[in-house]
């Protein structure tokens, strides 16, 4: 299962006046690794809401006072919490009328647990990319950006990202990575290196770049990057940083 669907478990609210229902989603969500807690009608699921924090609700349409459409809109007054609107109604109005009021799926009754889960999964799915896409671009905002496979350098906080796994390198590793990320399909010699990074000082030993560079690698592979797919060796020449999918 992704991590993004359960791990760390996932907090769900159950919101049906029928108990045998309750009873059954709460086994099957907690075989699957999630929290529950249950709301039999509106004002106590409303109450559960403020006091607590949930990942996604179940919400019934068929409730006694509140019904679920009054609910979801009173909830998306307070919360961008995910819901998916189950019913045993089968008319598209419904559906209609339900998204509309910020629903976000919509199950009809009878279901199988495994389309409810999916339809879970889906949402959870798209959090977590629009997550991914908004941690891009605050990093972007921050300050100017390099990308390559994954990998993101952030030149203004000197910080680097994997997949939002942040990883640790040295200035000087960093100041590599920069060099290839900024000119992608260029071969830099050691010596082009250890002029362009080391400046006027006296040092002559081609190993002092192999050496940088075999730890930049060691690093994205331990952070599920493979280093030498990122800087390649040309050998008898030097290095590069060459995406070969772009350039088919």
């Amino acid at each position: 299962m992704p991590s993004y669907l359960s791990e760390p478990a996932r907090r769900i609210l159950i919101v049906d006046d029928e108990l045998p229902m309750q009873d059954l989603l709460q086994v099957y969500l907690h075989s699957e690794g999630f929290q529950t807690r249950t709301a039999s009608n509106g004002l106590e699921a409303l109450e559960k809401i403020k006091e607590d924090e949930f990942d996604l609700i179940l919400l019934d349409l068929m409730l006694p006072g509140m019904d679920g459409f009054d609910i979801c809109k009173a909830v998306r007054e307070i919360s961008t919490v995910p819901i998916i609107m189950l019913t045993a109604r089968e008319g598209t109005v419904d559906k209609v009328v339900g998204l509309k009021m910020g629903a976000d799926d919509y199950i009809t009754k009878p279901f199988e647990a495994r389309e409810m889960l999916a339809r879970m999964e889906a949402i959870f799915r798209r959090q977590h990319f629009q997550e991914k896409q908004r941690r891009r671009s605050d990093r972007q905002e921050a300050g100017v950006t390099l990308f390559f496979k994954g990998l993101q350098l952030n030149l203004r906080t000197h910080q680097a990202y994997l997949d939002d796994q942040e990883l640790l390198f040295t200035p000087k590793e960093f100041a590599i990575l920069k060099l290839f990320l900024s000119n992608k399909g260029r071969i830099f010699h050691r010596e082009d290196i250890l002029g362009m990074l080391w400046g006027d000082r006296q040092i002559n030993d081609d190993r002092t770049v192999d050496t940088h560079i075999k730890n930049i690698r060691e690093k994205l592979t331990k952070g599920g990057l493979k280093g030498s797919d990122v800087i390649k060796t040309i050998w008898g020449t030097g290095y590069i940083c060459h995406d070969t999918k772009q350039a088919e």
